[in-house]
């Protein structure tokens, strides 16, 4: 019984440095839609306020991009925070 579980404690150990020793998944800083996150350059240009028709009643809609840190070259990262608000109609 005890060298079981000293070979259990043996295998623990050695799945635990296995694990720890494998390549890392590298991070990947693109996206599939550009509209909601870009990589690089100057912050996007910022949009007028939309105001969107939704029959009985309307959104106004305001994008703005913000810096959301850099990737691991420095490159900075920007992501678009988008904010509705109902608003009469006019």
């Amino acid at each position: 019984m005890k060298r079981i579980c000293r070979l259990a404690v043996f295998a623990i150990a050695a799945l635990a440095l296995a694990g720890c020793g494998a390549a890392t998944i590298a991070p990947n800083y693109h996206s599939t839609d550009p509209e909601l996150m870009r990589v690089g350059g100057d912050m996007p240009g910022q949009k007028e306020p939309e105001i969107i028709n939704m029959g009985s009643y309307c959104l106004k809609v305001v994008d703005t991009w913000k810096s959301e840190g850099q990737t691991p070259d420095g490159q900075p990262i920007w992501t678009k925070d988008s904010f509705r608000n109902v608003v009469p109609c006019r």
